[in-house]
């Protein structure tokens, strides 16, 4: 009877240790307003490879609320590997502004100091919690809305993600598309205060070339870029 007791209580431990260890794994960030009534997990697909991507809110017209998340390297326009020309980094941080990246919230957002819609490294976008891209799936939280109905959007992108359509010879007068490839791909759901539980699906692609602010709902070019997160979930507390 030890021995089972013993064996059990090994079982157990070996459990809350893996447990642990994968807890670990998932980065958890905090908007700026220290809110938690909305959790938003990612999690990781199979084409996940250092995207650049932003979360915000919007009303159920379409406009813009806020921005509650950006990765670091889009808002300040400083990456941690510099880019030379259209096929290379170096291993050294290096300014690099790209406008096909997040086209989509990029126009959506407004001017920055009124001087820019791309941030750039003297006109940072500081109205959101920035951050290093995750090299994993992990969690967002934030504070909800006020409003009873929003709708919560996310726009991905990621660099060199050529295929069979998107190739690196389609605009070739174009550096921002030479960089971005495959467009940045949208993700939408319209958040009320009587579910807690949503899935965020795709709704459309960005400019290819960052000149506007156009959703292109026609994704059935995109291969790849779909894969980047297999699921994207929002958490309601009520």
């Amino acid at each position: 009877m030890k021995i089972n007791i013993k064996f059990f209580i090994a079982i157990i431990l070996i459990c809350l240790l893996f447990s642990c260890i994968t807890k670990k794994n998932i980065l958890v960030f905090e908007n700026i307003d220290n809110g938690k009534d909305i959790s938003i997990e990612f999690t990781k697909g199979k084409a996940f490879n250092h995207p650049t991507f932003v979360i915000w809110l919007e009303d159920m017209d379409g406009s813009y609320l806020k921005t509650l998340f950006l990765t670091k390297a889009y808002a300040n326009c400083l990456f941690e590997h510099k880019m030379l020309g259209d096929t290379l980094w170096l291993n050294e941080k290096g300014e690099s502004c790209q406008p096909a990246a997040l086209s989509y919230w990029t126009h959506k957002k407004g001017m920055i100091n009124n001087k820019t819609l791309v941030p750039s490294k003297k006109n940072k976008f500081v109205d959101a919690y920035t951050g290093a891209t995750p090299k994993g799936s992990f969690v967002f939280n934030a504070k909800k809305s006020e409003k009873k109905q929003y709708r919560l959007l996310v726009e991905i992108n990621q660099t060199w993600d050529w295929n069979k359509f998107w190739t690196n010879n389609k605009y070739p007068e174009n550096s921002a598309y030479k960089h971005s490839a495959q467009p940045s791909i949208i993700y939408g759901v319209a958040i009320n205060n009587m579910d807690s539980t949503f899935y965020l699906n795709p709704i459309g692609h960005g400019d290819p070339k960052g000149e506007s602010g156009k959703l292109f709902t026609n994704i059935s070019t995109l291969t790849s870029a779909k894969q980047i997160f297999s699921s994207i979930k929002v958490k309601m507390k009520k």
